[in-house]
């Protein structure tokens, strides 16, 4: 039984269904089949709050569902007061080996159950104002405080209470352009003024190794702003594969090193989860090519789904079956009917042997691989109750035709297609 959700939540599902994409919030509505990893996923997220850390790695095919997981796992986070990253990783934009771009995409991205990215300034705003108020009841200079609450920060990154002390002043002055440099310059953006990093006491730029010292500096301060923790996410790693030798080299080491220092304890209140294909977790030009990457993530699979230990390294997405994917559909059409006026109409036209129907079509549509087909099934699906709502003399029946044009897949859609020697009329 899945929670009720409010209108502005349910319009945000569907206009995000009606474009083609994963909703930002309220993806309970929407989780078949993801029930087995609730209890450890709840247990993983109660450890980080209590200051410890965790890795996890989500595996499946394309299609599998691993954007959505982690998306799911996002919402599951921040209704548990976690501030929420998520990055994709590829060759271009962001490149695993410079963790500098890592962390500047984490900040970008970075949101609450309550502020939208990016939220870095609105969370530094609330801290400083906990220290301050912190201060009067202590009787204590603000900036001893703020220095004390930063001190294990200060050992592997000095600069960061540096700018963080410079941002306060700043405000407090009214110097706005100022502080949204040093904003910008605390969440790794390139070129900031040298007027102001000079004006702050700090000069360069962020650099590969300073990263994870405003990481750790991050984590701190959402701490000590009540937060439970951060949930990083590193969506498609397998891109890694796709890579130069050396590039690659690097980009495995980094995330073994993000790994090893997750587990050692270095970066308290952090959850962090990539996602990837099994070729990357598998296959040749993947982590096999560090052993050392390899074995951390080594995790046994039985033939039985089943049996998966939710609590390992890994855990593997097994995909939409028929039977998923009709029960998505039922999910979002009851979603869609919620707080019509008249819904009887659009429950009866679009009942579940109708569901059945239109799913099976889509999936045979896409040379039956029902795990490509549940983007464009529930994209199509919400156009058709769109129109039975809005026209009384609609009959899917009759006036719709499934199609599915080049242009409508995703790279990744595509990719899976073709990967399948699947002879597909488009």
């Amino acid at each position: 039984m899945t929670p009720p959700v409010s209108a502005r939540r349910r319009r945000e599902i569907l206009d995000a269904l009606r474009r083609g994409t994963v909703p930002s919030n309220g993806l309970d509505q929407l989780a078949v089949g993801l029930g087995r990893f609730e209890q450890e996923m709840d247990n993983e997220l109660q450890v980080v709050a209590g200051g410890g850390g965790v890795f996890k790695a989500v595996r499946g095919e394309y299609g599998s569902g691993k954007t959505f997981f982690a998306r799911w796992m996002a919402d599951r986070a921040m209704k548990n007061r976690f501030a929420v990253a998520e990055v994709q990783i590829n060759e271009i934009d962001t490149p695993l080996h410079k963790l500098e771009t890592v962390y500047r995409r984490s900040i970008e991205s970075l949101r609450t159950a309550s502020v939208p990215p990016s939220a870095l300034r609105p969370i530094l705003d609330s801290w400083l104002f906990t220290i301050e108020s912190d201060a009067e009841q202590q009787n204590t200079d603000p900036d001893v405080l703020l220095e004390r609450r930063l001190a294990s920060v200060a050992t592997h990154a000095p600069i960061f209470p540096i700018a963080i002390r410079a941002y306060r002043k700043f405000v407090d002055e009214g110097d706005e352009s100022g502080a949204e440099g040093l904003v910008a310059w605390l969440g790794g953006q390139p070129h900031v003024a040298a007027s102001i990093k000079r004006r702050a006491g700090i000069r360069g730029d962020l650099d590969h190794f300073l990263a994870l010292g405003f990481l750790r500096g991050l984590l701190a301060v959402l701490a000590d702003s009540g937060y439970a923790g951060l949930l990083l996410v590193l969506d498609e790693v397998e891109t890694l594969q796709r890579i130069r030798s050396d590039a690659r080299a690097k980009a495995l080491n980094a995330l073994r090193q993000l790994v090893d220092e997750v587990h050692d304890g270095s970066f308290p209140g952090l959850y962090l989860m990539i996602t990837g294909t099994p070729a990357f977790f598998e296959g040749r030009q993947g982590i096999s090519l560090l052993p050392p990457l390899a074995d951390r993530l080594h995790t046994e699979f039985s033939s039985d789904p089943r049996f998966d230990n939710p609590r390992a390294p890994q855990i593997r997405l097994t995909g939409f079956t028929t039977e998923r994917l009709v029960e998505l559909g039922r999910r979002v059409r009851d979603l869609f009917v919620t707080g019509l006026n008249n819904p009887e109409r659009v429950q009866t036209v679009a009942d579940d042997e109708f569901i059945e129907r239109f799913a099976t079509s889509v999936a045979g549509h896409l040379g039956g691989r029902v795990g490509i087909a549940p983007r464009l099934f529930l994209r199509k699906l919400v156009d058709v109750l769109d129109k039975i709502e809005q026209f009384d003399d609609f009959d899917p029946y009759q006036h719709y035709e499934i199609s599915i044009a080049d242009g409508e897949l995703s790279d990744a859609e595509r990719e899976a297609l073709t990967a399948g020697d699947i002879d597909v009329d488009l």
